[in-house]
């Protein structure tokens, strides 16, 4: 289950996987990815886990995106579409494990660490932690309508121009009164907090909260419009000369030159 840049462990009820590439900020390849879902996977076949917890190797990072490297090979619209529809599919995994989830949080939630971070039930913090889509100061490109939607759903739609137009991130304090955290607790007292959540879970009633994470679940889907209909404006952006300098400009860490093509 673990990977050179993943861990994968279990502890009685409470299975836990570490995004383990510090040199990075923990940011994601699919390799990575991949082993996200295989670890929901790995939690739902195994009836003796209540609780799956999410959390970055150290503490300067829990996530800090996607590998942009990856980005060099993305040209066409059939690229974009495939890159964000498989994104959509290892975020859809996460969302639907049936045991409820954890992202302990320290440092950077941004980009597709903020995505992996929304797909959980819980997000219970540091008072270092940060959240954000940071897309229009970086890369030029875009949410899927998925997960703009999970966005949406926490925050409301004022707060979700307002990030993702200015490009700010959100401190711990304030992403726990836009509702983007669960709970923000000191540094030392984070893991203890976690677990404790995570055994209180899991000493729960599991059919009442599986049916619960899934009503809930539903009733969000229920809400959101189909895929296709975000496809043109997902291809606008990473077909854009936009999008291919502000790859070339992050990769060189100079700043982009915006131009609206």
């Amino acid at each position: 289950m673990s990977t050179s840049h993943t861990i994968f462990t279990t502890d009685g009820p409470i299975a836990e996987l570490t995004f383990n590439r510090p040199e990075s900020r923990n940011a994601m390849t699919w390799a990575m990815y991949d082993a996200l879902v295989d670890a929901c996977d790995a939690v739902d076949a195994d009836p003796a886990v209540r609780v799956l917890v999410l959390r970055g190797a150290d503490d300067r990072a829990f996530v800090a995106g996607t590998d942009i490297s990856q980005f060099r090979d993305l040209r066409t619209a059939e690229d974009a579409l495939a890159y964000e529809a498989r994104l959509d599919r290892v975020i859809d995994r996460l969302e639907r494990v049936t045991k409820p989830t954890i992202a302990r949080i320290r440092g950077a939630a941004v980009g597709g660490g903020c995505v992996i971070a929304i797909a959980c039930d819980l997000r219970i913090c540091g008072p270092d932690a940060r959240f954000g889509v940071p897309v229009a100061r970086t890369l030029g490109n875009c949410l899927s309508a998925a997960n703009c939607a999970r966005l949406l759903d926490l925050i409301g739609p004022a707060r979700l121009k307002d990030i993702m137009f200015t490009a700010r991130l959100l401190d711990a304090q304030e992403a726990l009164a836009a509702g983007l955290a669960t709970r923000v607790v000191d540094a030392d007292a984070l893991d203890r907090v976690v677990t404790e959540t995570a055994h209180t879970i899991a000493a729960n009633a599991p059919l009442t909260i599986s049916a619960t994470k899934e009503l809930v679940r539903r009733l969000q889907t229920h809400r959101r419009i189909e895929p296709s209909m975000g496809h043109d404006l997902i291809t606008a952006c990473y077909t854009s000369d936009d999008f291919r300098s502000g790859v070339d400009a992050f990769l060189a860490k100079r700043p982009p030159v915006w131009t609206g093509r």
